[in-house]
């Protein structure tokens, strides 16, 4: 065992090694690289006395960029503070991990001049394929990207480009959770979204949502994005007579929780004055109340086959663009109960 520190060891290089152990610098290289079976044992054997006594650590970026081969995956996404795209992130880096890469992860913060600025750190770091969740707003430079490297695209659409798309099947997803409140006695829908800002995947459920609602003549549905004025429009939806009882369809973890503290403040019960069921299925949707009824998405499994998808693209699958729906699953609790209590 040595003494050395990190910033010792940071130092030490492969010349050092070559001179410890008396073989030459090609010699080190071969060992450390894809080479090592050209090497005898005895020569093997004090490159490996060598390295452990000195402390060396190669420097494996560069060792990547000499075979142009990073073995890093780059992924930007729009608000890392949000529970889906952690969860999903989550999935894609230990796909990546089984495999041998490594994930970079840029967050925007939804911010346009910090994701044109993030694809420019990635491009840098020689990424060899990049997975995006986020608005898109600099389409010019991730077709060019494109054009360069592998792409997926995850949970949300960019214009005019082509490249695989991994996400919720969002139509099935609405409609699940409208059968489920009209099975429950709900005739009184207001589906709660953030803002649209471009996300292609809440101008799908807010679509999905209107086209349902016109097939369903026993249902009335609104609409209502969050912001400042959420408790007061949910108090005038509360207050003004409908066709049946009341619930709330939150698009989003995030419109959830906008929705829940919205509800306390108003004072409700929850969940007798007004159902709610909301889309992802966070921690937290349990311990209110008696549990928010979810449409869980299979986070881990969309991140994983992100990166499925890209490592296809990277061995050499030129086929078509594929985009991959996958399911969402009703978990039923006590804030639809409806007719059932």
């Amino acid at each position: 065992m040595n003494d050395f520190s990190a910033a010792q060891r940071s130092r030490v290089t492969m010349l050092d090694v070559a001179e410890h152990a008396g073989v030459s610098k090609a010699s080190v290289s071969r060992f450390i690289g894809d080479d090592r079976a050209l090497l005898s044992d005895a020569t093997a054997l004090r490159i490996e006395q060598a390295i452990a006594e000195l402390g060396y650590r190669p420097n494996q970026m560069a060792r990547g960029l000499k075979r142009g081969r990073t073995r890093l995956i780059g992924m930007l996404v729009a608000d890392i503070r949000n529970p889906y795209s952690i969860a999903v992130m989550h999935g894609v880096e230990t796909a990546c991990r089984q495999h041998g890469y490594s994930l970079v992860v840029c967050n925007t913060d939804r911010d346009d001049e910090q994701e044109r600025q993030h694809l420019a750190l990635l491009r840098s770091y020689n990424i060899e394929g990049l997975i995006v969740n986020t608005l898109g707003h600099h389409r010019d430079e991730l077709c060019e990207l494109h054009r360069e490297m592998p792409l997926v695209l995850v949970d949300r659409k960019v214009e005019q480009l082509e490249s695989d798309l991994v996400g919720l099947d969002n139509p099935a997803a609405v409609e699940m959770a409208l059968t489920h409140l009209q099975e429950r006695g709900y005739r009184d829908v207001l589906l709660v979204t953030e803002p649209f800002d471009g996300t292609s995947s809440r101008i799908e459920r807010v679509s999905s949502f209107k086209a349902q609602i016109e097939q369903r003549p026993t249902l009335r549905g609104t609409l209502l994005e969050t912001g400042s004025e959420l408790t007061v429009k949910l108090k005038t939806f509360l207050e003004t007579p409908g066709p049946g009882p009341k619930a709330l369809f939150c698009a989003n973890g995030i419109a959830a929780l906008a929705s829940t503290h919205s509800l306390r403040e108003l004072k409700c019960n929850l969940f007798e004055d007004v159902g709610l069921i909301a889309l992802d299925d966070l921690d937290w949707y349990p311990l209110v109340g008696s549990g928010i009824t979810a449409l869980a998405q299979p986070t881990a499994e969309i991140g994983a086959s992100a990166f499925e998808c890209l490592l296809k693209r990277l061995r050499g699958d030129d086929g078509p663009v594929r985009t991959l729906d996958f399911s969402a699953k009703l978990i039923v609790r006590g804030s639809t109960l409806g007719d059932c209590r």
